[in-house]
């Protein structure tokens, strides 16, 4: 099917979206819109655009991000990141095309000491993390072909994220304050582009059985794990050329001593057995991940002031 697929990227200008694009680059017809040409909080906008475009194959990076601002916008929230994904597997399902969606590890509390399971109960403890289970809900609720990744922590050359964030601080204060007490594995958006991509092409070429064998909800993370301190100190351990040599004193501190609106939970690991059992694919250590990234900056930012530039 590939080369003859029409894909639909939604949430195309995000931190994933770009890299599925950039991933997807040569599959097929790529279609991407983003919040300027598609609100995804209104099914209407939603069914209209899937049956206009009419794709074998739909990505859905598009989401409700700002997990403290979604505690005072819970309704917002809820509808991109609850019922918008419903409204895409009714259009998927009707259509036969194949649906993939990501979800997060703040569906999960973070009592466990373990690596957690997709066995494993969820009890989120943010409205974000809530809104993000209500979309997984509805998704295997719809059925259909469909493919559910959670990930975390997830960050890369392109939008929003905790590395973009830190080298900003880095280059204006001397001192940074890092929480030490929350684990997770720091995910690319590169290697979760580049693993959907494989898995779709051998999803769609039969590689893998009938959509009975592998349709459901999957952990797609970068091995290892680290804390937000750690993460912060092997950043700046290989972006000091980014800094002109500047490098902040990264202080580790506790979560209660940086308080949020929203309640993060300390252990977000998660296991990608099931991920690899199924698919034969492992993320790469979030360390070799991170230096992809890294590798990537000077392009990246580059690219961005040419557009800017152009504007």
């Amino acid at each position: 099917m590939t080369g003859s697929s029409r894909v639909l990227i939604v949430g195309g200008a995000g931190q994933v979206g770009i890299e599925l694009q950039r991933s997807f680059s040569g599959f097929g017809e790529i279609v991407a819109v983003d919040r300027e040409s598609l609100d995804i909080a209104i099914p209407e906008e939603i069914r209209t655009l899937v049956r206009r475009v009419r794709p074998q194959v739909i990505l859905n990076a598009a989401a409700y991000t700002a997990v403290d601002r979604a505690e005072s916008e819970p309704e917002l929230t809820m509808a991109i990141n609850g019922e918008a994904p419903r409204v895409l597997a009714e259009e998927a399902r009707s259509s036969d095309a194949l649906l993939v969606h990501y979800s997060t590890d703040y569906v999960f509390d973070g009592s466990k000491p373990a690596p957690w399971t997709e066995e494993d109960a969820p009890h989120p403890l943010s409205v974000y993390g809530a809104s993000k289970l209500a979309g997984e809900e509805a998704i295997r609720q719809v059925g259909g072909r469909y493919l559910i990744f959670r990930t975390s922590w997830v960050y890369g050359p392109h939008g929003n994220n905790f590395l973009l964030t830190m080298l900003r601080l880095g280059r204006e204060r001397n001192l940074l304050r890092v929480v030490d007490d929350q684990h997770g594995a720091p995910t690319t958006s590169i290697e979760i582009a580049d693993a959907t991509r494989g898995i779709v092409e051998g999803a769609l070429a039969g590689r893998f059985g009938e959509p009975e064998a592998w349709a459901g909800l999957y952990h797609m993370t970068c091995s290892g794990a680290t804390t937000w301190c750690g993460f912060a100190q092997a950043i700046f351990a290989r972006t000091g050329h980014l800094l002109d040599g500047r490098v902040p004193e990264i202080k580790a501190i506790a979560s209660s001593e940086y308080p949020t609106a929203a309640k993060r939970p300390l252990n977000s690991v998660l296991s990608n057995a099931k991920l690899q059992a199924r698919f034969g694919v492992a993320l790469a250590p979030w360390e070799a991940g991170l230096d992809a990234v890294v590798d990537r900056l000077p392009e990246a930012h580059a690219t961005k002031r040419a557009d800017l530039l152009r504007e």
